[in-house]
C-alpha cells in the first residue's frame, strides 16, 4: 500500500472564484453526474474538510451548550445502544427483576430525549450543514486540467489520499480512464 498523502489546499480562486466554472449537473446521466462528485471530492478534499470543520465550529460558536448536549445525546443513545445489544440477557433479567425501576429509567430517558431534542437537532444540522455544502459544491464544480490529472494519479495508485481512502471504503471506487 502506498502511503497516505495529504492532498493540496486548493486556493480559493479555483475553489470557489474567477477561475472555477459551476454548472448544474444533467440529472438525467446519474453516472456522469457521480463521477464529477467523486473527482471533486478527491481533488478538493482538503478544502472540503476545512469547510467541514470551519462550519461545524461556527455552529459549536453560535450554540455551545447545545452542541455539547446534542453530542452527548447522540453518544448516550449510541452507546445504549451498543450495550443493550452486546448484552440483551442482562438487560432482560433486570427488566425481570426490577421492573419500578425499568419504569423509572425508561419515563427519565424518554424526558432527556424530549428535552434535548432541540440540541440534538443543532449537533446534527451542525453535521449535515457541512456535507450538504460539499455535496452541492462537488455537483456543481466543472472540473479543470489540472483536477482531471491528479485523480488519474490517485486512480492509478501513485499517490493516496484520505478523501480516496474514505471513497474506497464506502465502495467508490473508480477505474483509472474514468
Amino acid at each position: 500500500m502506498a502511503e497516505i498523502e495529504l492532498a493540496p489546499l486548493r486556493s480559493l480562486n479555483d475553489f470557489a472564484f474567477e477561475s472555477a466554472r459551476f454548472q448544474i449537473p444533467n440529472l438525467r446521466d446519474p453516472e456522469k453526474w457521480s463521477n464529477r462528485v467523486l473527482n471533486n471530492l478527491l481533488y478538493y478534499q482538503t478544502n472540503y474538510f476545512l469547510t467541514a470543520v470551519v462550519v461545524f465550529l461556527l455552529i459549536g460558536i453560535i450554540h455551545p451548550v447545545k452542541m455539547v448536549l446534542g453530542f452527548a445525546a447522540i453518544s448516550v443513545v449510541f452507546l445504549g445502544f451498543v450495550y443493550c445489544t452486546n448484552t440483551q440477557w442482562r438487560a432482560k433479567r433486570f427488566k425481570r427483576d426490577h421492573p419500578i425501576i425499568s419504569v423509572m429509567i425508561v419515563l427519565v430517558g424518554g424526558y432527556l430525549v424530549v428535552y434535548m431534542f432541540g440540541a440534538v437537532i443543532v449537533f446534527m444540522f451542525g453535521v449535515a450543514l457541512p456535507l450538504l455544502l460539499i455535496l452541492i459544491h462537488a455537483s456543481l464544480r466543472m472540473r479543470n486540467m489540472k483536477n482531471k490529472f491528479s485523480n488519474k494519479m490517485e486512480f492509478v495508485g501513485l499517490k493516496r489520499t484520505p478523501m480516496g481512502l474514505i471513497l474506497e471504503g464506502l465502495g467508490q471506487e473508480q477505474e483509472a480512464g474514468s
